[in-house]
């Protein structure tokens, strides 16, 4: 029997705190809600006779051991806004007949951010003497930026060993760059278009945008036949205000914006094929001229590809234009050869010839590790203990706290490749038995670092 297979002793247990966790809505940038699960779990960490310790309300930790090297866990408390088109309500988690439990949260990061305190109980509960000091590390702010890991280790030390189980199975060895703008003009001149609103998150392919039109019957009607040659599903209403254009797409997560429908840039490239550019505005005009329908960053110029991670992507996750204002944001994703910088410039150049001015919200830098790094052998081996196969090693386009870990960690499950997540998307959900085999496999490695790392 490997030691994994001793978290199976608190299943019921694990189920019954996950709904109290998925309850509380800690959306990302909601400070007091974020604040409330980061609360919760350093008093659940308490009850179990563990250590815990918060930091300026925005992070925290709970620790097992003492000596040795620090090794650490790393996950997030915060999530991104529930969105549209649940199944179920978003902040209650549910077991389906399918043996799939879903909430916003259960598999990005909520579920396996409870799995880490309670592989740190069953390390306590069985008498394990460890090595090393273990630490549980928790944020709340990962889905906007990482700010949390920045203010985190300002008072407490990077450790020497960690992994974050914030992606998928096998082992993440590398991220690509994340490069998130805001993009906007001094105000809005459209004249056809009055408002545009796509949007909560620039991490995400928005699902939901609507546009008001001060335009002429023929123009409505033309526009609606344009509509049905275009991708995409699309509504139009007479409003006191004007037309309004619904358009609706498909979440998805922007490191993988194809497999999502945008649609604030689908309604943008719909608008865009009745109406001139000086009515559309200068903001809008630019989305549709420079960015378009596509993710691959070709119209902006910055179109690459390393092998080592693939290709560029490009997200437009918000976009905001009304009466003196217009602004949307881009979420940016390059692969781990290439220069951030450098495509930052050319945006800026594109951007200055329109008259759009653009604003760095966040630049997280590539993570790439050596497959021969203690840290990818030690989860390598655990993985293989309770799998019975060695893990696959890969790069993805998705942010974690890995990339804060100044190059000693990696992102480490709780996906299996090929299982449902819809992570960032509605119906957000995770298997039970694989959830389960993954608790398997985070106790394994969380011993492994805590008694030979």
């Amino acid at each position: 029997m490997s030691f994994g297979e001793k978290i199976l002793d608190y299943k019921e247990e694990i189920i019954t705190d996950l709904a109290e966790l998925i309850a509380i809505q800690s959306v990302s940038g909601i400070q007091e809600s974020c604040k409330e699960a980061l609360d919760w779990m350093m008093k659940k960490a308490i009850s179990f006779g563990l250590k815990a310790e918060s930091i300026n309300n925005v992070a925290g930790h709970v620790e097992l051991g003492e000596g040795g090297k620090l090794c650490g866990v790393l996950s997030h408390l915060d999530v991104v806004s529930e969105g549209n088109n649940w199944d179920s309500l978003p902040f209650e988690l549910s077991i389906g007949d399918n043996g799939y439990m879903y909430g916003r949260g259960v598999a990005d990061d909520k579920g396996a951010a409870l799995i880490n305190l309670y592989c740190l109980k069953a390390l306590k509960d069985n008498g394990v003497v460890g090595k090393n000091t273990l630490r549980a590390i928790y944020g709340t702010s990962e889905e906007r930026g990482m700010e949390d890991m920045d203010e985190y280790f300002k008072y407490e030390p990077v450790p020497e060993l960690s992994f974050t189980p914030d992606s998928e199975y096998g082992i993440c060895k590398g991220e690509k760059g994340i490069l998130q703008l805001e993009l906007y003009a001094d105000t809005h001149d459209g004249t056809t278009l009055t408002q545009l609103h796509s949007g909560k998150t620039t991490n995400a392919v928005p699902d939901t945008a609507y546009a008001l039109l001060d335009c002429t019957e023929n123009e409505d009607h033309q526009l609606a036949r344009l509509a049905d040659a275009k991708n995409g599903s699309f509504e139009f209403y007479y409003t006191i205000d004007g037309m309004m254009v619904l358009s609706r797409g498909s979440a998805a997560h922007a490191s993988t914006p194809d497999k999502g429908l945008n649609a604030a840039t689908a309604l943008i490239d719909l608008l865009a094929s009745n109406f001139s550019p000086l009515t559309m505005g200068t903001l809008p005009s630019f989305i549709n001229h420079y960015i378009g329908t596509d993710t691959d960053g070709v119209m902006l110029g910055i179109k690459m590809r390393d092998k080592e991670s693939g290709p560029l992507t490009v997200n437009v996750g918000t976009v905001h234009i009304d009466e003196g204002y217009s602004t949307c944001t881009l979420d940016i994703r390059y692969p781990v050869t290439k220069d951030g910088d450098e495509i930052l410039e050319k945006i800026r150049r594109q951007a200055e010839k329109e008259n759009i001015h653009v604003k760095v919200l966040t630049h997280q830098k590539p993570l790439y590790l050596s497959e021969d790094s203690d840290i990818i052998r030690i989860l390598s081996e655990s993985y293989e203990t309770i799998m019975g196969e060695k893990p696959t090693v890969y790069t993805t386009g998705g942010g974690t706290y890995a990339r804060k870990l100044q190059g000693k960690g990696v992102a480490f499950g709780p996906i299996f490749e090929g299982e449902e997540s819809n992570i960032h998307n509605a119906n957000e959900c995770i298997n039970v038995e694989k959830f389960f085999k993954h608790a398997q496999i985070c106790l394994e490695s969380m011993y492994n670092l805590y008694t030979k790392g």
